[in-house]
């Protein structure tokens, strides 16, 4: 038997059209920073300062790219920021899923009261701790060091933790129980049992972790202060910002570099990425 078509009233004409227009808006509106910053990064320093930020240049100007990765030195801030993530990543995965475990899993006296100071952690502005965690970071001879830096950024994320909680949620203690029966322990229960089932939840919480990290700046300029052997990807990009004056063509050509890792990882692992970010998502 044929289907029936459905009959387009006015109404789900304007529905559908108003469903389009607002995609095709707000897709224009997230591409616009992207190709003006493509524009400005193919212009050589006269071009830019004589014209507009999206008017064409008249000759493509490829010199940029390669101008900006030797002068910001990109290549040690790509390995470092690599090292850094990296570590950060793994630690972090490991630190949050254990106290996701122990919260989920355990019932005992201040379960409740560990919870709430976890989301009242969140509560309080990074920038107000600064002058204590840099006294901290000082006093332990941490500053300027590549491993300071990684264990400052390994911090407690309170936001992971609470995707594993929710995550935990779902699994049911049955797993756990029959581990005990095998004579499992409850570490091996964690790293054989549950720890493979958390892959979706792992997942979303590195992106979280990961691009917070990769993108971070206001630490790293505090905390590396030797640009030369300690640069990021991100505080490289100040290389070209002076008392003198911006060269914004250069920094957009490093911009356009910065982001072509992230875009390899996104086309390579997207599979992975969204199935992550859909099992890992609070199920009512």
């Amino acid at each position: 038997m044929n289907k029936r078509k459905k009959k387009i009233t006015p109404a789900r004409a304007a529905s559908g059209f108003v469903k389009y227009f607002s995609l095709t808006f707000f897709a224009f509106i997230a591409l616009l920073p992207l190709v003006s910053v493509l524009i400005t990064a193919l212009k050589n320093n006269e071009e830019y300062a004589s014209t507009n930020v999206m008017s064409l240049p008249s000759k493509i100007n490829f010199a940029n790219f390669a101008d900006a990765f030797t002068t910001a030195n990109m290549g040690r801030a790509f390995i470092n920021s690599t090292i850094i993530l990296v570590f950060v990543l793994l630690i972090s995965t490991l630190l949050g899923t254990q106290i996701a475990y122990v919260l989920n899993r355990f019932k005992f006296k201040g379960n409740a009261a560990i919870r709430n100071l976890f989301l009242f952690a969140t509560l309080i502005p990074g920038i107000a701790m600064q002058v204590s965690v840099y006294e901290i970071m000082t006093n332990l001879g941490l500053i300027n060091k590549l491993y300071g830096y990684i264990i400052l950024m390994c911090g407690t994320d309170v936001i992971s933790i609470y995707v594993y909680l929710q995550y935990f949620e779902n699994l049911p203690t049955s797993l756990d129980e029959s581990g005990v029966i095998d004579g499992a322990g409850y570490f091996r229960i964690y790293r054989s049992i549950l720890l493979p089932l958390l892959k979706p939840a792992i997942v979303t919480s590195c992106i979280l972790k990961g691009v917070g990290t990769y993108n971070e700046y206001y630490c790293a300029n505090l905390y590396l202060q030797d640009k030369k052997n300690y640069s990021t990807v991100a505080t490289s990009l100040y290389t070209f910002v002076g008392p003198l004056g911006s060269q914004y063509n250069m920094i957009c050509a490093g911009v356009i570099i910065s982001l072509l890792p992230a875009l390899i990882v996104f086309l390579v692992c997207q599979k992975q990425i969204y199935a992550g970010l859909t099992a890992g998502s609070v199920k009512g």
